[in-house]
């Protein structure tokens, strides 16, 4: 038994749901996302509430209830509020700029490295050394976040990188003198 995918998924005034055979849309104040649903998974509207069950008890339906039933909940609260994501980088003359669609980031390379910001996000640098990251989309977001990070991810020794905000880099102590 699905402890997550039996759960009812609460939809607040300013959403709106619309079930499809094979498909679920929200709209919301902050946009619209649609996401097909397995053919053996049921997804019904009752109470201002969607409830998601499955037909059979196999183990790939009992993976994809949860699973639906999680992404239909990120969705609501992504039309409804948002999603974002903090990055910071540490290092000596490490900065990003904003020019267009184009994220530029100097990192201590020969050349500075850039990344095409994806449709549907909003980047906002309120510091040289900060970008967060903003969209609708809970898996969008997290994955531009993973892309900019994997640039220069946290190395153990000085800890100088690209890394969350909060995130804890595990440091290594570095070669000892012998005497």
């Amino acid at each position: 038994m699905s402890r997550i995918g039996e759960r009812p998924v609460a939809v607040p005034q300013n959403v709106k749901v619309n079930l499809t055979k094979d498909s679920v849309e929200i709209e919301g104040p902050k946009g619209k996302l649609q996401f097909p649903i397995y053919a053996r998974i049921q997804v019904h509207l009752e109470d201002a509430k969607v409830k998601v069950t499955r037909v059979g008890n196999t183990k790939h339906e009992r993976s994809l209830h949860g699973l639906t039933r999680a992404t239909i909940a990120n969705m609501i609260q992504g039309v409804s509020a948002g999603f974002s994501k903090e990055l910071e980088m540490i290092g000596v003359g490490y900065r990003a700029q904003l020019s267009g669609n184009k994220l530029m980031l100097q990192l201590g390379f020969s050349h500075p490295v850039e990344y095409i910001v994806p449709e549907g996000l909003t980047l906002e640098i309120p510091k040289p050394t900060q970008i967060i990251i903003k969209g609708i989309d809970k898996q969008k977001v997290g994955q531009s976040a993973a892309n900019i990070r994997a640039f220069l991810p946290p190395e153990p020794y000085k800890g100088k990188g690209i890394r969350y905000v909060g995130e804890q880099v595990r440091r290594k102590a570095g070669k000892a003198m012998a005497k």
